[in-house]
């Protein structure tokens, strides 16, 4: 590493050096952007991170519908609410391996049908109740039931037996999968005293945090548990989450020094934002994507001419560069990008007047179509659609765009209404992301994607050790939602955050946005 690099870091830790003027050092030495936040996180720790203060966030994605059951998380807001004060067996690594939380160390039969989790001694529940193999069970339990409505039921479905021994919590599977440790890091499985049973909805967990003020779709207070096992996570003393839906006043909030972070940045004024006093913009290439949902199983869109007439008459182009504005890539209409470790491309579906109208008359409807959209949907949705509108007129094809309010949107229009936009934050693998929204028995199948071979194949791939031929099976099951599915999928979103100079210690992640929905709990109040 540059001795230049390092003793500007130190200057910025010791507050003799702004950050802004640290980067753009460190750039014209020819360092990337993630190698010197990393750096200077690590000179700022090394100085001590500070302790306490109030850290603020401005969150898009929340509603007055929303639940503090983990199991019923469906947007941003309610993914970090359950960071604050829940934690999950492991998680995924900056590097985008696992570390371990609850559990110390993991290990699998030879066959991966058998994985034994150790978990961790000496840790307590936000009520003082000590944690034990028996609550992951009861945890585990409940987001496996088949009655359940977990939005983690479609990890767990090959789970054919679950039990504890001690300190081990031991999970056989009706089939092998190498996957299963990074299906057991997903945000709904926040591990609760007796599994949550007695009450889903107390936040009672292990967390950094304990909740003392909640309201729904408005605010969030959460204080510094005491008792907290890892000394790395929650320096603030206090962190308060405020949901503001419009684009413009979350900037606003941020650029006012109201609050120290936000999330999705709207695309189109980013680089203005960037160049805003006292802030800073990440924008991280993602798994996320901005899709277009039809339900297939649901009249007109059962007929696969009609979807396809759909898909080809979206113009992802110029919804990249109208919607994205370079932060971004251009999608395919499968959830899986070059993110994934089995990725292998597919031939591009490009924009098709022709091939649209020929499929929308081969589709025998007449008539307009209703889309339903919000701004809560994806940063831009509304224009988006729009976009679409135009496009598909070019096909003959006539949409009626419904712009749905913000809240609610999440729990009365996206996986409830036949057509509508929605957002993916995609997962940590092919598995976890096919398996939340595509298997056939999933809860969250949002497309409605029942397709037999598809879940052949989906359960092969978990057995497949053979790289190659793993990575042919993830081609197969693209190929078919690609040509067979519900989900018009034009693009990949960058996650895009600002923060305030008044916090430190950003640094790489994956997962989701704003440090895979930790930043507040692993930033620091700096003045």
């Amino acid at each position: 590493m540059n001795d230049e690099l390092k003793y500007l870091s130190q200057q910025v830790a010791r507050k003799r050096l702004d950050r802004r003027s640290f980067l753009g050092r460190a750039g014209a030495l020819g360092f990337s952007a993630a190698t010197a936040n990393t750096l200077l996180s690590s000179a700022v720790m090394a100085q001590g991170a500070i302790k306490g203060g109030t850290i603020k966030v401005a969150m898009q994605g929340g509603a007055s519908t929303d639940s503090l059951d983990p199991a019923l998380a469906a947007n941003s807001t309610a993914a970090m609410v359950n960071r604050l004060w829940g934690e999950p067996l492991v998680e995924l690594a900056p590097d985008g391996g696992l570390e371990m939380r609850l559990a110390t160390e993991f290990e699998a039969s030879a066959d991966a049908t058998t994985w034994t989790f150790k978990i961790r001694n000496g840790v307590t529940f936000s009520n003082g109740q000590t944690l034990t193999a028996e609550d992951v069970l009861a945890t585990l339990e409940r987001h496996a039931n088949e009655d359940s409505t977990s939005g983690a039921l479609g990890l767990l479905t090959s789970i054919s037996a679950m039990r504890a021994e001690g300190d081990a919590f031991i999970i056989e599977l009706d089939s092998p999968n190498a996957d299963l440790p990074f299906l057991l890091s997903d945000y709904h499985l926040m591990i609760q005293p007796n599994g949550g049973k007695d009450d889903p909805t107390a936040a009672i967990g292990t967390g950094p945090y304990v909740l003392q003020s909640v309201e729904m779709g408005v605010r969030f207070v959460a204080e510094k548990n005491p008792n907290y096992w890892d000394p790395d996570l929650g320096h603030a003393a206090s962190i308060e989450m405020t949901v503001i839906n419009d684009d413009t006043a979350r900037v606003a909030a941020l650029q006012s020094g109201q609050v120290h972070m936000v999330n999705r940045v709207p695309p189109k004024v980013a680089s203005l934002v960037s160049r805003m006093a006292g802030v800073e913009v990440h924008s991280v290439p993602s798994a996320g994507h901005y899709v277009f949902i039809m339900h297939a199983n649901t009249a007109p869109y059962d007929n696969k001419d009609l979807r396809l007439a759909l898909k080809y008459a979206m113009n992802r182009e110029e919804m990249v560069e109208k919607i994205l504005f370079g932060n971004g890539s251009i999608g395919n209409d499968t959830p899986i990008n070059a993110s994934y470790p089995f990725f292998s491309e597919l031939e591009q579906r490009s924009y098709d007047p022709d091939k649209a109208a020929f499929h929308y008359n081969a589709s025998g409807h007449d008539g307009s179509i209703l889309l339903r959209t919000s701004d809560n949907s994806f940063p831009g949705a509304p224009d988006a659609a729009q976009l679409f509108q135009q496009s598909a007129a070019a096909a003959g094809i006539t949409l009626d765009i419904s712009r749905e309010p913000s809240d609610g949107y999440w729990s009365e229009v996206w996986n409830n209404q036949p057509f509508c936009t929605s957002y993916w934050g995609g997962r940590a693998t092919q598995d976890a992301m096919y398996s939340t929204a595509y298997l056939s028995t999933a809860d969250w199948n949002d497309t409605r994607f029942f397709n037999e071979q598809f879940d052949q194949l989906l359960f092969a791939a978990r057995a497949e050790l053979d790289a190659a031929n793993r990575t042919q099976m993830y081609a197969d099951m693209g190929m078919i939602v690609h040509e067979e599915g519900g989900l018009i999928c034009p693009m990949f979103n960058n996650f895009i955050d600002a923060v305030s100079d008044d916090v430190a210690g950003w640094g790489p992640s994956k997962g989701f946005e704003l440090m895979n929905f930790y930043g507040p709990m692993k930033m620091w109040v700096t003045s």
